[in-house]
């Protein structure tokens, strides 16, 4: 069974970084107008920009949680980056950001290329080096910035990069985990050539119509949308019942439940399966789009700010789902995060 917890361990802070350049949802397609694809999505707007990458954005967000959190940055011991879109094919962007971000050179570098489910699976990572004590801070960065190749903007996805300041400390609640993975849907949502299974021709690059009214090549993601509505809507509850479960906890004692970014109609399904209020679901789709790993502390960040303010200890689930395919579960607590503000590029 794919259960883990990790004891010692806490979330100390949160930044997020997104480019200024607000991009409103717009009739771009033949198939579907603004207004239907706001109502189905809930997308109103999103951040792009050509100007950033996710290295770009993280580091920024990097630099003022560290600042906020008066961390000495020799201190951060492990450095892990979560993305689709690094900034080379190699070498990893996390060694990139070392030097950027003035780490030392003792700090533990890595790359993980997962989507939807990165936050949860970068938080089990960092988490899991740190549990011994012998690194004691550690930074994880998740988050997508999709500029790999001129390609019409994408109404769904946004750019956005977040930082999460993970710190040691005897004692602490830690983490429990929930993951899995269907393979057999890998082509549910893909990114066709690239890669080395099948490597990029000029005709790639030639834009097609696609059935959604949308002109895409084929170094731009594609999705099996329905597919993709069934898997999430069926898979993220499960999970989270199983997380519950294995861990003797109660879903009244949950103050929040923050699932990854998808589209208003999929959470909305998983909300009203798990029959939880409105208020314990916070979406920041409505802005920012789907975020792709960067969806739950970006919604931590941009939504709960506020809320967290008041110190008192907050029990979360965060739910990743999508690309892979892949999920995971995380149950979490804060106490006295540091929250930053939205650092805007």
């Amino acid at each position: 069974m794919a259960f883990l917890q990790i004891k010692n361990v806490a979330i100390v802070g949160m930044a997020a970084g997104v480019p200024k350049q607000v991009m409103p949802t717009i009739s771009t397609t033949s198939k579907y107008g603004a207004e239907d694809f706001i109502a189905t999505t809930g997308i109103a707007e999103k951040r792009y920009s050509n100007d950033y990458t996710t290295s770009d954005l993280g580091q920024a967000a990097v630099e003022q949680l560290i600042a906020d959190l008066s961390w000495d940055k020799k201190d951060v011991g492990a450095l892990i980056f979560v993305s689709q879109t690094p900034d080379y094919i190699l070498p990893a962007t996390s060694c990139v950001l070392q030097n950027k971000l003035g780490f030392s050179k003792d700090c533990y570098s890595l790359d993980i290329s997962l989507g939807c489910s990165g936050w949860v699976y970068g938080m089990s990572v960092a988490s899991s080096l740190m549990q011994t004590g012998m690194i004691k801070k550690a930074i994880l960065i998740a988050g997508d910035a999709r500029k790999q190749c001129y390609e019409e903007a994408d109404q769904l996805f946004g750019f956005a990069a977040t930082a999460t300041a993970l710190e040691y400390q005897e004692g602490a609640e830690g983490f429990q985990f929930h993951f899995g993975t269907d393979g057999s849907g890998y082509d549910a949502i893909i990114k066709p050539v690239g890669g080395t299974r099948n490597q990029v021709t000029a005709e790639d690059l030639i834009p097609k119509m696609c059935e959604d009214g949308r002109m895409r090549h084929n170094f731009q993601t594609q999705m099996k949308g329905m597919d993709v509505f069934a898997f999430g809507i069926t898979t993220a509850p499960k999970s989270i019942k199983k997380l519950l479960a294995e861990y003797c906890l109660e879903m009244d004692d949950m103050d929040y439940f923050v699932f990854h970014q998808a589209n208003k109609m999929m959470n909305e399904k998983i909300r009203t399966k798990l029959k939880l209020p409105e208020e314990k679901v916070p979406y920041s789709m409505t802005h920012f789009g789907n975020t792709s790993s960067a969806s739950i502390p970006i919604t931590i960040v941009t939504q709960l700010k506020d809320r967290l303010a008041c110190g008192k200890k907050t029990n979360f689930i965060g739910c990743g789902f999508g690309v892979g395919l892949s999920w995971g579960t995380i149950h979490f607590v804060t106490d006295n995060i540091v929250i930053s503000n939205l650092v805007e590029l």
